[in-house]
């Protein structure tokens, strides 16, 4: 019987090792049109069934008719359904050259002419010395910023600059030649909306932006260097060398009259500052809320003022001009130069003024009034000339602009310091070999508090996201870093945002009809538990917990269907992120499941009953998850690998088939800069951070192998890479070198490398992004210490390099599950020996210690006082452990 016109019939063979499998062939876009058994013993019946009855090598045969399409919805899909070891496959990738061998499975699927047997093509395989991207990963070297540097972009990003909790900013461009007033939600860019930008009637209502120029102005190469004070503080220092004259920049943030203290800082309302977030959703009455606050809050006695100076040196050995432009107003988000926008400067006193008399900024040179709006100055060698501009959030009148030309630039600097490092004193302290990473920890959490808002000392606080609003899931990693630091204040108030924003019926949903938000709420708010075990706290807001809960229960209920059995049955349907996917999601369903488990977590003590009724709940959807998880991994087609072995996959929603790029079911998938963003951003790889699914079990692995190979470039995702986290099971695997991998060049090719700021996506939108910080600083955090059971695991994850001689690790009084601990280690490879301390005096304290000691070229430690050494995991064990450790590491010399 011939083939249709369009239609292919091929013969392949599916051999196992053994296993005795038995189950059903199922055929889309295609017929079964004969199915025998040729090796082994078994038999087949007339729907399809198998069964191979003797354990050892079993051949089957089909002969299928199939599309011939390649590419796309429609392609033949064969689906062998066993109980143990489901797979599919595309007919067309069916090719006696590159057979498919599914080692886990047994399994070789090949073509039927001639075909070789399990063991010949097992064993031709293993002969080509073929490696996964995983196992190259690690033959190689260990990751480092300097080699991942040299591979990954290298990324500027505008500064923002504030005074925390107060939602009047400033945005500082990368070339230093202009300045943004700001409320949060504003981007400087074409591509989203001016939420959160500064009008001025003055401009015509549009955004003002202010240009200025140091030097004599863009020319064929930049010479151009910032860096954050001390490398952390909100203080921006930048240079500018214009050939023989160097320009030296400082500028901060500070209150308009007050010095700026803990005691003088107001802040903002958080609702207010919410509303102007890109992406808010209010309910009618959070909206009438908010247009009742906002007067208030616009029309304040004090505005927040940035200072700047600029100092030219000549470093010549002859005179040289150098020349400064003032501040420049223009209307429109690119700075346009064609609004028009009518203004003078004033050379008596330096001040910059709109047609209606505000003054919009304060000039000076050398301590006296800028003596016009461009000037240029001789400068004998070495001979320094002062500009000073001091620019108010919002223009002032005449008299406030009168005061503050009086302020001094150099004792404002100092009250600026003062005010930004006792909130580094208050948290913990961490000291690290490699300075760039110890100075991101750092500035990254300086970073989430100068964009959390709200009114001090004790109020709400909204943990904003740089330009947007705060949502469950993002604001999640903010939280719990903060936790981690100690800052469980900030934490607990930052948190109290989303209780308070609680819709009547439960649900939390603060950001562009997201539907993730509620679940991973409820798992932060677990997670701030565990670090503070405030019982009276969870007494208290436990209403609203049950009232989430119930919000999740009655969404599973819906969706507890028959017609929904191995499409979702039990899992809840919602869109995750911007992409409309009304689907049955698998990271949304991991969310809920984990708000579920640590909101019966923490009623235990408080209250018994419920703390039942939920952990039973949460159980029930683990199953309903995990079971359409393997039931969609057995649906979906297998891919190959760079070892020459095929791996299973799995779609990101139930409703598909296979990852979303392979197209086996059509669709345009495109978003936000890369085809695969809802597979590695939003996929069935977030189960395993959402203790769904195992680290260590069969389809972790799956999972991990096609992600590396099908999902990501060097181990790091694509677009918005820090939505994925695979980098936290490599951890918990103990695979520290694909961490460091992703860890590295994701960073490296993200971050503004001078001044530490995160761009959320790699083709620049948006700035100032603490998401994706957060998830840097989580992934630092558990690279240095993470909690498991009653084990408190240390340098899982770090660098070998950290460890070569004369270098020191310190963490003092950092926050865990356990408590606050403080660990000490020193090399001392002179000397053959690394020292370590460990200390955790809480009553929570943990039973075990694991501290992992690797050796910076790898060498066994040939003695170790004060713990059990394992020389193959480079690992010393503390057990039990009585709240102080003091362990020595001695080695044999070269």
């Amino acid at each position: 019987m011939q083939a249709e016109e369009g239609q292919m019939r091929r013969e392949i063979v599916i051999e196992w090792e053994g296993g005795q499998p038995s189950g059903e062939i199922a055929v889309s876009n295609g017929v079964l049109r004969e199915a025998r058994i040729e090796r082994g013993q078994g038999g087949i019946d007339d729907k399809n069934h198998f069964a191979c009855t003797v354990d050892g090598p079993c051949r089957l045969v089909l002969q299928i008719e199939g599309t011939k399409v390649k590419s796309g919805k429609g392609s033949t899909i064969v689906t062998v359904q066993t109980g143990r070891s489901p797979l599919s496959f595309f007919l067309r990738d069916v090719n006696s050259p590159y057979p498919i061998y599914i080692p886990e499975y047994q399994v070789v699927v090949t073509e039927g002419q001639a075909p070789r047997s399990f063991d010949e093509i097992r064993t031709e395989i293993r002969r080509r010395g073929l490696v996964s991207n995983l196992q190259r990963i690690e033959k190689e070297p260990e990751e480092s910023f300097e080699s991942a540097a040299k591979a990954a972009r290298n990324v500027k990003c505008q500064t923002w600059l504030g005074l925390s909790r107060d939602m009047r900013m400033f945005a500082m461009g990368e070339r230093l030649d202009w300045i943004q007033p700001k409320f949060h939600g504003w981007a400087n860019t074409v591509k989203l909306p001016e939420t959160g930008s500064v009008k001025l009637p003055e401009t015509g209502g549009t955004p003002v932006r202010y240009d200025f120029i140091k030097g004599r102005g863009w020319g064929v190469s930049d010479h151009i260097s910032r860096r954050l004070e001390d490398g952390m503080l909100p203080i921006l220092r930048g240079t500018l060398v214009d050939e023989d004259i160097r320009y030296d920049l400082t500028t901060f943030v500070t209150l308009e009259r007050n010095e700026l203290s803990e005691k003088t800082l107001r802040g903002s309302h958080y609702l207010v500052a919410d509303g102007y977030g890109i992406g808010h959703s209010f309910t009618s009455e959070q909206q009438a809320r908010f247009e009742a606050l906002l007067p208030g809050e616009l029309d304040r006695d004090e505005e927040t003022v940035l200072m700047m100076s600029v100092e030219a040196v000549n470093t010549a050995r002859v005179p040289r001009y150098c020349r400064f432009r003032n501040r420049t107003p223009s209307g429109g988000a690119q700075g346009n130069p064609s609004s028009t926008v009518h203004w003078h400067f004033e050379t008596a006193n330096g001040f910059g003024r709109f047609e209606s008399g505000r003054v919009f900024v304060v000039a000076k040179l050398n301590g006296k009034p800028l003596p016009g709006p461009e000037v240029g100055i001789l400068l004998s060698p070495g001979e320094t000339a002062t500009f000073e501009v001091y620019l108010p959030h919002r223009p002032l009148s005449v008299e406030r602009a009168a005061r503050l030309s009086h302020a001094n630039f150099t004792g404002r600097l100092g009250e600026c310091r003062r005010f930004w490092k006792p909130k580094l004193a208050s948290a913990a302290r961490i000291r690290l070999p490699e300075k760039r990473v110890e100075e991101m920890i750092q500035a990254g959490l300086l970073h989430l508090d100068l964009i959390t808002f709200g009114l001090e000392p004790e109020a709400t606080l909204a943990p904003m996201i740089g330009i947007y609003s705060p949502v469950g899931s993002e604001s999640s990693p903010i939280i719990q870093f903060m936790d981690s630091m100690g800052w469980h204040d900030v934490a607990r108030r930052s948190l109290t945002y989303f209780l308070e924003k609680q819709r009547p019926d439960g649900l939390m949903q603060n950001f562009d009809n997201y539907m993730l938000e509620t679940g991973a709420v409820l798992w932060s708010i677990g997670e701030h538990y565990r670090y503070t075990h405030d019982v009276e706290w969870v007494m208290q807001i436990e209403p609203e917990l049950l009232a989430s809960c119930d919000y999740i229960l009655k969404w599973r209920q819906r969706n507890l269907r028959e017609d929904l059995r191995g499409r979702g049955y039990g899992m809840l349907e919602g869109k995750v992120a911007d992409p409309v996917d009304p689907y049955h999601i698998f990271m949304l369903n991991g969310y809920q499941y984990l708000g579920l488990k640590r909101v019966a977590e923490m009623l235990t003590e408080v209250d018994p009953a419920q703390s039942m009724r939920l952990k039973k709940e949460a159980d029930a959807l683990k199953t309903d998850i995990r079971n359409a998880l393997l039931e969609s991994m057995g649906r979906s087609p297998v891919v190959p690998l760079g070892d020459g072995t095929w791996c299973p996959t799995v779609p990101p929603m139930v409703e598909y088939r296979g990852p979303l790029p392979l197209f086996a079911e059509g669709g345009r998938w495109f978003s936000h800069g890369a085809i695969n963003i809802r597979d590695s951003m939003l996929g069935a790889i977030w189960l395993l951070l959402q203790e769904v699914i195992d680290d260590k079990e069969p389809a972790a692995d799956f999972m991990l192998n096609f992600h590396n190979e099908l999902l990501t470039q060097y181990s790091v995702a694509f677009s918005q890479p820090y939505y994925s986290p695979h980098t936290f099971a490599y951890l918990a695997r103990g695979e520290v070198k694909p961490f460091l991998k992703a860890y590295y060049l994701a960073f490296a090719g993200l971050a503004d490398r001078e001044t530490y700021t995160f761009w959320e996506h790699f083709y620049g939108l948006t700035p100032h992004k603490t998401h994706e910080e957060t998830w840097y600083l989580m992934q630092t955090r558990r690279m240095l210490y993470s909690e498991r059971g009653e084990t408190l695991d240390l340098l899982p994850g770090i660098p070998r390099a950290w460890l070569e001689d004369g270098k020191r690790i310190e963490i003092e009084n950092a926050a865990s599950y356990f408590g606050p601990f403080s660990l000490r280690v020193a090399s001392d490879l002179r000397r053959n020996r690394i020292e370590a301390m460990v200390e955790c005096t809480s009553d929570r304290r943990p039973k075990r210690i694991e501290l992992h000691i690797p050796h910076p070229v790898g060498r066994k430690a040939s003695r170790v006082r004060g713990a059990i050494y394992d020389p193959q995991k480079e690992l010393v064990t503390i057990m039990p452990f009585n709240g102080h450790a003091e362990i020595t590491l001695e080695f044999n010399g070269n």
